[in-house]
């Protein structure tokens, strides 16, 4: 797998996005490293604020921060031309620039030369190892969890990283497993599938997830959705190569349209579980969803219980929201399933 090795503290760069579905690389270092964020770089007022105290580059050296870091995943994975003036002077005052975007930071020969003045590294965290393999369908040993999802940014990274956390507190060998550029960097290593030639996506997925001893579990990080008109090719590739014994459904309340994708509505939480347990057959018969994880923060706290009980009796599964209720009853459930 790729490790990465980057210079702390933090200063995470919003620039001037001002979607919140589209800052969830910052959103994630700074709800799984807080410790590791010291501030946050925004262009304008209007920007998504991700809680942070606001930092120029002067106060971000004063204060010791290693790297910038960016914090928007916008659809396409592109980084708009205007931010290099400000990426640029950060770089030349010495901060290493890292970004999980698709287009590489030394291509811009403006960063490039500001790095190289200031003694700064540029890390793209979204390039996959070279020379993967194609996938080759085998059975690994140990026990493989995916989360899967009715749609993009809506939880499935939160869900593994929390059920990773609540597994290991109740004795079991688990591991968070990191498919995206957000992953990698609060996890320090992965694989960012997106990123990956499409013939050798299930290899990187079995890369990902190796020969393991029998009772350990790899908790991995899905991404896209089955069913999206754009994002489901990676999100088949990471089924097949996963090979998992269980998956949980991650969901947000509320949500009837894929984000960004309007005229395309969310699949069903039954149908995504139909339609991972006949794609993921393939290369796991025994393949069981395991609970149901909804972010419920578009509904009013009284509403919440009774919409997770309701979910969790029409599919006899636990259903929790990990952020308020933790994953405590999918852990149990996963126990009984797997000893």
């Amino acid at each position: 797998m790729q490790t990465i090795s980057l210079r702390t503290p933090y200063l995470i760069f919003v620039g001037d996005e001002s979607r919140k579905n589209y800052v969830k690389t910052g959103a994630g270092l700074v709800d799984w490293r807080p410790e590791l964020c010291v501030g946050q770089f925004r262009l304008t007022a209007d920007t998504a604020d991700l809680g942070l105290p606001d930092m120029s580059i002067a106060e971000a050296v004063e204060a010791g921060v290693g790297s910038l870091v960016i914090g928007t995943a916008a659809v396409g994975g592109e980084m708009p031309a205007h931010w290099q003036t400000s990426l640029a002077a950060a770089a030349a005052a010495g901060l290493d620039i890292v970004a999980g975007l698709h287009s590489h930071l030394g291509d811009s020969a403006e960063l490039a030369a500001a790095a190289a003045n200031g003694g700064a590294r540029l890390v793209d965290v979204r390039v996959p190892p070279a020379k993967l393999p194609v996938g080759s369908g085998k059975k690994r040993g140990g026990l493989r969890l995916l989360t899967v999802g009715t749609d993009c940014a809506l939880g499935k990274k939160y869900t593994a990283l929390q059920l990773e956390k609540d597994m290991r507190a109740a004795g079991m060998n688990a591991d968070f497993r990191a498919s995206g550029q957000t992953g990698i960097m609060i996890a320090g290593e992965g694989i960012a599938l997106d990123a990956v030639v499409s013939d050798f996506l299930t290899g990187a997925a079995e890369l990902l997830s190796p020969d393991n001893s029998p009772a350990h579990w790899d908790v991995i990080e899905g991404q896209g959705g089955l069913f999206h008109p754009a994002y489901a090719p990676v999100s088949h590739g990471l089924l097949l190569g996963s090979q998992p014994d269980a998956f949980i459904v991650c969901h947000e309340a509320g949500r009837e349209h894929i984000s960004g994708w309007e005229h395309y509505r969310v699949p069903s939480i039954g149908e995504v579980i139909s339609g991972t347990i006949r794609t993921g057959s393939l290369t796991n018969p025994d393949i069981r969803c395991a609970g149901i994880s909804v972010n419920t923060s578009t509904l009013p706290a009284s509403e919440r219980a009774a919409y997770l009980r309701e979910l969790a009796a029409r599919y006899d599964l636990p259903c929790v929201d990990p952020l308020i209720d933790g994953t405590g009853a999918i852990v149990d459930y996963l126990r009984q399933l797997h000893g």
